[in-house]
């Protein structure tokens, strides 16, 4: 059974970094698309960030341009969301979701299958 568990959340001051990791067990890495979704307090899902099953091709909302990167190594099947810069309005649930590697890097929740737990991240000062 595919299962995807996220890691890394926390508290963190505004301007400070996280690294979110999202680890795939029951199948290879290398068969998804990975997304990034978060939902703040009160608000809808969002989609933040995607890359393409072979890492090649990857997008990012506006709003984390230049300040997140996302990254993935199949070897190890873990994707990554490197957050720097971050502010207040980061504050959210993280979700990372794997989907059919042809959606490439989709921001659409409809593209993705599988969903982790959700990891949550505060920027407080």
């Amino acid at each position: 059974q595919l299962q995807l568990v996220e890691s890394g959340g926390g508290l963190v001051q505004p301007g400070g970094s996280l690294r979110l990791s999202c680890v795939l067990s029951g199948s290879l890495l290398d068969y998804y698309a990975i997304g990034w979704f978060r939902q703040a307090p009160g608000k809808e899902r969002e989609w933040v960030s995607g890359i393409s099953s072979s890492g090649g091709n990857s997008r990012y909302t506006d709003s984390v341009k230049g300040r997140f990167t996302i990254s993935r190594d199949n070897v190890k099947r873990t994707a990554y969301l490197q957050m720097n810069s971050l502010r207040p309005d980061d504050t959210a649930v993280y979700y990372c979701a794997a989907g059919p590697g042809r959606f490439e890097a989709s921001m659409f929740a409809s593209a993705y299958d599988h969903w982790g737990q959700g990891t949550r991240v505060t920027v407080s000062a």
